[in-house]
């Protein structure tokens, strides 16, 4: 089967949706969103970047971690470290050819899980990720807009930003790290295309994604 379906995943929390795309076997590939706002952003791009590597004959997961999505844990209980456990259970299931695939702070996610690789796009630390929160919460207190313990829109708890203000990506083992060109940090490789994270409304780049999408499927290849 190499269409889109729903399917879901346990771990010691309980239980949460995914998306498959592509075969069920093979390698597998997790993909990770952005936290918060930049998820909505780059959603329709990832699930563009999945759609071509199952044209490319690699299945894909596109999962729900607590807290994110459809989730049943409400932003408010979300933890990061809750979210890495749910990712380690996800890739437990698969098995030893499962690989990441993270943007930005879903970087932070994957740290604790047994993978045949990571693959990071544009990978976010969670002290750039609090700046960002800082800076988007104090812009909308001068206007007036920021309930307490509201930032950018979600309520956060003190665990989870305390949890964040620490966190980095895992850069062990098979690495892939990309950027786009207008990024002078260090990558193995970049591409030319539209930070769609700092946009106001969820976009997509269909050429991006099908450069990226290569990029991934040579990777795994490799």
């Amino acid at each position: 089967m190499t269409g889109l379906r729903f399917d879901t995943y346990d771990w010691t929390g309980g239980r949460e949706a995914m998306l498959r795309f592509g075969p069920d076997t093979g390698p597998i590939v997790i993909a990770a969103l952005p936290l918060f706002e930049e998820a909505n952003r780059t959603r329709q791009f990832a699930c563009t970047i999945l759609r071509t590597l199952a044209d490319r004959g690699i299945g894909s997961l596109l999962p729900d971690f607590p807290g994110t999505g459809e989730s049943v844990v409400a932003t408010i209980d979300a933890r990061l470290s809750d979210q890495r456990r749910a990712y380690r259970a996800l890739a437990q299931q698969l098995g030893a050819h499962s690989y990441a695939l993270s943007i930005r702070s879903g970087a932070l996610i994957d740290t604790d899980a047994d993978l045949a690789g990571r693959w990071h796009l544009a990978p976010h630390t969670g002290a750039d990720l609090v700046r960002d929160l800082d800076r988007t919460r104090a812009a909308a207190s001068r206007s007036g807009l920021a309930p307490e313990g509201e930032y950018a829109g979600n309520r956060l708890s003190p665990e989870m930003l305390s949890e964040l203000k620490d966190a980095v990506p895992r850069e062990d083992g098979r690495y892939q790290v990309v950027r786009l060109d207008t990024d002078p940090r260090a990558a193995n490789a970049t591409y030319t295309g539209a930070p769609l994270w700092r946009r106001s409304e969820p976009g997509n780049d269909v050429v991006l994604a099908q450069q990226l999408a290569a990029d991934i499927s040579l990777w795994i290849a490799s």
